[in-house]
C-alpha cells in the first residue's frame, strides 16, 4: 500500500506499530508529546490525537492526562501486535485439541 493510500493517522499507528516489532519502542516507553509527533509527521494535533486513540482502542499505549501516553505491556510482548499474539493463541488451543482427538483414537473401543 503506498502512502499515497493511507490516511496521515494511519500512518502514524503504522510507524509505532513498526518501532514495537522493531524493538524500538518497548513496554512502559513515553511516547513523544501531540506536539512533538504533530511537528514529526507533519500533521495537525487533531490527527496525531486520532492516531493516538486508535493506538489506544487496540491496547498498545494508555494514557494519563498531562503526563503523556506510553507504550503499554500488552504491547512490549515482544513487539508482538494483538493480530500475532491471537493467532499463537489459536495455534496452541488447536495443539491442545490435537493432542485430545489423537488420545481418543487410540482408545480401544467398549
Amino acid at each position: 500500500m503506498s502512502n499515497e493510500a493511507v490516511q496521515p493517522f494511519q500512518r502514524i499507528v503504522q510507524d509505532v506499530r513498526d518501532k514495537l516489532r522493531s524493538g524500538e519502542l518497548t513496554a512502559g516507553a513515553k511516547l513523544p508529546t501531540t506536539r512533538e509527533l504533530a511537528d514529526t509527521y507533519g500533521v495537525a494535533p487533531g490527527t496525531v490525537q486520532r492516531a493516538l486513540a486508535e493506538l489506544r482502542t487496540a491496547g498498545l499505549i494508555y494514557s494519563h492526562q498531562g503526563r503523556g501516553s506510553y507504550i503499554s505491556e500488552a504491547a512490549g510482548d515482544s513487539g508482538q501486535d494483538a493480530v500475532t499474539r491471537a493467532i499463537k493463541a489459536l495455534e496452541s488451543q488447536v495443539a491442545d485439541l490435537s493432542a485430545r482427538l489423537e488420545k481418543l483414537e487410540r482408545r480401544p473401543d467398549g
